[in-house]
């Protein structure tokens, strides 16, 4: 495994991490959970990334249960809040109410006596950004929460909230966590400037567009019984990436994997590392087999020829 700072933190984690999301505490079973986070674990990954929301906590007891067979200090454990948690008023946002309560909660649920990197899961803006940040950096000096990172803020949102905390003098975010990959490239025309300048490291979530990337859909084919893209639960978020144009692209790309040696997963996660603002490329995997693939694509090095003939594919720059 190779590492990367997180941000300009002092920590580091590993360039492939394993994340929960639509998979650990629901679609996938707690047993087949555990064999990938602990084949993940073997394998050097040491960056596990859940929410509280994902089953409604339901991936955060997973993923601890799993990670209790480790040694505390040797992972790097992300959680976040923000969406609703019940149904009362107060239940949801980034009001400093509910973001003692939810970290409490998902320190409860994770076993753990603290969290290493809490995040932000959007944008409130009903609670002024002030009443956030001093509620984390508050977290933080209890020692409950070790790092703040935030997840799909704008680069202005980004930007207010480090004016905001170099004003205060409360801990910066150090992350931003991010939907990227080939495509999907919006955090490249502001965003990742913006954290190049700040020191904010991305961890990306959604590296493969949802299983795109991997070529099990093809132009003018079924969809694979099984795929994300097959079930009711999930087709929805897949559907606007399953488009005829996306599918031409993944089949072009196919000629440059073959010619790196490697798989469309492995060339599309390689493709994300080549980019030194992102701190760690978070894959999902149901099978242990998923994990050992993907983390095989931090030994593809692309060359210029290598980036320049993906770009003519893509021609989706921002």
């Amino acid at each position: 495994m190779k590492y990367r700072r997180l941000g300009k933190s002092g920590v580091k984690v590993s360039e492939v991490s394993l994340g929960s999301w639509l998979t650990y505490g629901g679609t996938v079973e707690d047993n087949s959970a555990t064999a990938c986070i602990n084949r993940a674990y073997e394998l050097g990954i040491n960056f596990f990334d859940t929410a509280n929301v994902y089953r409604r906590g339901e991936a955060e007891k997973v993923v601890g249960k799993a990670l209790a067979n480790y040694p505390r200090d040797s992972y790097v454990l992300a959680t976040k809040g923000f969406w609703p948690m019940g149904d009362g008023p107060n239940d949801r946002g980034l009001s400093r109410k509910h973001i003692t309560e939810q970290v409490h909660a998902s320190l409860k649920r994770l076993n753990v006596e603290y969290i290493d990197l809490w995040q932000c899961h959007r944008y409130d803006v009903e609670t002024p950004l002030d009443e956030t940040l001093r509620a984390i950096d508050d977290l933080i000096r209890q020692g409950k929460i070790l790092y703040a990172g935030v997840s799909e803020w704008s680069a202005v949102q980004i930007n207010d909230a480090l004016h905001l905390a170099d004003k205060r003098l409360y801990d910066r975010i150090v992350s931003n966590q991010p939907q990227y990959s080939m495509l999907a490239r919006a955090i490249e025309s502001d965003v990742i400037p913006l954290c190049e300048r700040e020191g904010i490291g991305q961890v990306v979530w959604s590296p493969l567009a949802q299983g795109v990337l991997t070529g099990k859909y093809r132009p003018n084919a079924n969809v694979p019984e099984g795929s994300r893209a097959a079930n009711k639960d999930t087709s929805q978020i897949i559907s606007r990436l399953l488009t005829e144009e996306n599918l031409k692209k993944v089949e072009q790309l196919r000629a440059i994997a073959e010619r790196k040696e490697c798989t469309l997963a492995q060339l599309a996660i390689a493709w994300i590392l080549r980019q030194p603002n992102v701190s760690s490329a978070i894959i999902g995997a149901s099978r242990p087999e998923q994990v050992e693939e993907n983390v095989k694509a931090i030994h593809v090095q692309l060359n210029e020829q290598d980036l320049s003939d993906i770009e003519t594919i893509l021609a989706n720059r921002p």
